[in-house]
């Protein structure tokens, strides 16, 4: 042997077995999570996981049990964190339509230059603040007329209110943290 080759373990046996099972593992994961590629993701990442615990297997048989075991529990790990992300983003979304405008001079006194900043971010995050906050549709109205979820909605906004907020500190420098009331930065 020279130092090139890889001696491999002796749970050959064991990985051939997981191998051979690829598409008989990929298709229960499909049924159970409605996607094809999500399914390959979660089996991938099953297998990467697997093989360093493929030695301590015994039988062949036990393998594909083991493994039908490490699958199902993929799965609700998987649904585990898209439930958690989803709830956190309905949360967002929640927050956001429930959010209090502010009157009607603090509103007209606020800095000139945010309009001409918001025209410098990405398209997508652009026409977010100018409906959202400039025209104050709401955030599920928003996502309707976007054609895209509240969730994805909410985190657009969110995502753009954050660019434009570091556009102002780089733009107006200390006036962007003691309330840009008297704007006098320049474009």
């Amino acid at each position: 042997m020279n130092e090139h080759d890889i001696e491999l373990p002796t749970s050959r046996p064991v990985i051939d077995t997981l191998v051979a099972g690829h598409r008989e593992f990929l298709s229960f994961l499909e049924r159970r999570v409605g996607d094809r590629a999500l399914a390959e993701d979660i089996l991938q990442e099953a297998f990467v996981r697997s093989i360093g615990k493929a030695e301590d297997l015994r039988s062949e048989e036990s393998v594909r049990a083991w493994f039908y075991r490490t699958l199902r529990n993929a799965v609700v790990d998987h649904y585990r964190r898209r439930g958690t992300s989803e709830k956190a983003l309905e949360r967002v979304a929640a927050e956001m339509d429930e959010a209090v405008e502010p009157d009607a001079e603090l509103a007209s006194a606020v800095c000139g230059c945010i309009a001409r900043l918001a025209d410098t971010l990405k398209p997508e995050y652009a026409e977010a603040i100018k409906r959202v906050e400039v025209e104050g549709l709401a955030v599920k109205e928003f996502a309707e007329t976007a054609g895209i979820t509240a969730n994805n909605a909410a985190v657009r906004v969110h995502r753009a209110r954050e660019a434009l907020r570091k556009r102002v500190v780089t733009s107006c420098g200390s006036c962007a943290s003691h309330g840009c009331l008297d704007c006098t930065c320049k474009p």
